[in-house]
């Protein structure tokens, strides 16, 4: 084991899955792998390469502490988004430069991703 933690020592070059000197640790851990960390520990002279995978996946949990309104975010190019929030009733919060909507709309639309806590 290294001398220094691992999450220490210094990252050298990160690689996605499909980038040359990371393809034959994309073949043995497939869809799983993340990304490939080279690291060096100056210290002791050592090389280590590290990789990230996902080992669980599934929703996000809806925090059901939110409010009965909460503010959204959705970018100013987003026309067809901002017309149905609109349409459901969201208001424009000029001060917070955020959408104003029902917590029930956010959730049905499945844009819990987009609140922002003002």
């Amino acid at each position: 084991m290294p001398s220094t933690p691992l999450h220490q020592v210094r990252i050298t070059k990160k690689l996605g899955p499909d980038q040359a000197g990371a393809k034959k640790l994309a073949q043995r851990y497939g869809e799983s792998l993340v990304c490939v960390r080279y690291r060096h520990d100056a210290p002791s002279g050592q090389r280590y390469t590290t990789v990230e995978l996902v080992v669980d996946e599934g929703p996000i949990a809806i925090d059901n502490r939110l409010p009965e309104t909460v503010h959204l975010r959705i970018a100013i190019g987003e026309i067809d988004l901002q017309r149905q929030i609109k349409q459901l009733g969201g208001e424009w919060d000029r001060q917070h430069r955020a959408w104003h909507i029902a917590k029930t709309v956010v959730m049905q639309l499945k844009l819990h991703h987009r609140v922002v806590r003002i």
